[in-house]
């Protein structure tokens, strides 16, 4: 799992600058609708708006937009129709990928995700071709330096965490979907800074790529990423970290 937790801190960093914060912003916009659509408007009852919420916040989103993703979302405001659906598919080197979408127009967004995966040496599959692979966790990043490894790890075990790693600077910590709030509440008690929180999928297996076949694979995901209406775009990749941080500096 190191390769997709390196890739996801990585991602992470690309998404803070200016260049991406736009596209960031029309993502949580999608995503806070959604919640707000399925879970109703208020935070403090939605437990997916309120994730939501934190993480365009995180990102410096204003108030006023976020208020006004909520409203649509709920139907106060008009409404607008957001469906979510998912794609799957392998890309170069046999490596399977999950695709998570926010759409308004689920043809168009299957016209051009189906056009990515072509133009970047992929091939979509269909339903449950490798869902399978992937297991939905959560997962919180916290900085070294703002905690001891060993209070944070009675901390996290203690609130329900699955495991703790130390990848580079940042504690990964994992937990099971229904135990994720219980884990961030535990921090928030402790004033413990959070660097991101987010339900995501993770890969039960790994296929081991190199080269030109690696640099392809990152390039399809990140295309995937880019894409607005992507939300989470998952593969089972294990790559070196030498290659997964020349992405970071591209």
């Amino acid at each position: 799992m190191s390769g997709h937790s390196k890739w996801h801190s990585i991602k992470h960093k690309k998404m803070a600058t200016d260049a991406k914060r736009g596209k960031m912003f029309t993502k949580f916009i999608r995503e806070i609708m959604m919640a707000a659509k399925t879970g109703g408007g208020n935070p403090d009852t939605n437990p997916r708006l309120r994730l939501a919420v934190e993480r365009a916040k995180g990102f410096n989103m204003p108030n006023d937009n976020i208020q006004r993703a909520i409203k649509k979302g709920s139907g106060e405001d008009g409404g607008v129709i957001i469906e979510q659906v998912t794609y799957e598919g392998y890309g170069p080197g046999g490596v399977a990928l999950f695709v998570e979408v926010l759409t308004d127009n689920k043809n168009r967004s299957a016209s051009e995700i189906r056009s990515i995966f072509s133009k970047h040496n992929g091939n979509l599959g269909g339903s449950g071709s490798v869902a399978w692979i992937f297991e939905r966790k959560g997962m919180i990043n916290i900085g070294k330096d703002k905690v001891p490894e060993d209070e944070l790890m009675e901390i996290v075990l203690e609130a329900g965490a699955e495991d703790m790693v130390l990848e580079d600077d940042i504690f990964e910590i994992t937990t099971l979907p229904e135990n994720f709030e219980a884990v961030k509440n535990a921090l928030a008690e402790k004033n413990i800074e959070v660097t991101d929180a987010i339900v995501s999928f993770v890969p039960k297996n790994t296929v081991k790529v190199e080269g030109k076949t690696a640099e392809q694979v990152l390039k399809l995901l990140e295309t995937l990423e880019d894409h607005d209406d992507v939300q989470g775009a998952y593969a089972n990749f294990d790559i070196s970290d030498e290659i997964l941080e020349s992405m970071q500096s591209e």
